[in-house]
């Protein structure tokens, strides 16, 4: 069938089916792990567990990524802004899988609230979209600024030793800087100070929540 020949309940369906993929099936990168010619550096459980923690956060938040740019891009009005976010959605998809795998590495596991945080992100990017494209944008472009800072703070957080997820995250946090340059460019305008306020307020609650869950 023609995508353009779809109704509203086909790509409703549709979505349904992208969530449950992606929170169900193991996740798989077009792009090559960061760092996989690397030997396992030498890591007590104590710091395996550390990293383990900080990697199920940014797996939540990649989880979360997948379904936001998915509701933006449901209700994207121009061709060209749901195909950067489609393109950028991808990226993010590599994410997922660089996160699974160093998650499998580290014994750890993943969080329990995904499903959550997908249906939330989903909720969140449509409404976006549906103030229009460059307020969509302008969301994206904060999203990705939080997102950058908040990789950071992993960066400094990880044990010393860990290069193998130093350089997973510094991969992540530099395609999440060109996700928000990208959108910025395609007229994302920037957000009042509330919203920015409120989507902190919520990325530390899902930040929270995936570290111990």
């Amino acid at each position: 069938m023609d995508p353009r020949n779809f109704t509203t309940g086909d790509r409703i369906v549709g979505e349904i089916f992208k969530a449950i993929n992606v929170l169900t099936a193991p996740a798989r990168s077009a792009r090559d792990y960061p760092c996989a010619r690397d030997d396992e550096p030498a890591l007590s459980e104590r710091e395996k567990n550390a990293a383990a923690r900080l990697m199920r956060v940014n797996h939540a938040g990649e989880i979360a990524a997948q379904a936001l740019y998915q509701g933006q891009q449901f209700g994207a009005r121009k061709p060209e802004v749901a195909a950067a976010l489609q393109a950028a959605g991808r990226e993010e998809m590599d994410h997922v899988a660089w996160c699974e795998r160093r998650i499998a590495e580290l014994n750890g596991r993943k969080s329990l609230l995904n499903p959550l945080w997908y249906a939330g992100s989903f909720a969140i990017g449509a409404v976006a979209a549906a103030c229009g494209d460059a307020a969509s944008l302008g969301f994206i472009a904060e999203t990705e600024s939080q997102v950058e800072a908040h990789l950071h703070g992993h960066l400094q957080a990880l044990p010393a030793g860990d290069f193998r997820t130093r350089k997973i995250i510094e991969a992540m946090q530099a395609d999440e800087v060109a996700h928000g340059a990208k959108a910025t460019e395609l007229g994302g305008k920037p957000l009042p100070r509330v919203v920015s306020a409120a989507m902190k307020i919520t990325s530390r609650l899902m930040t929270k929540g995936s570290f111990w869950l």
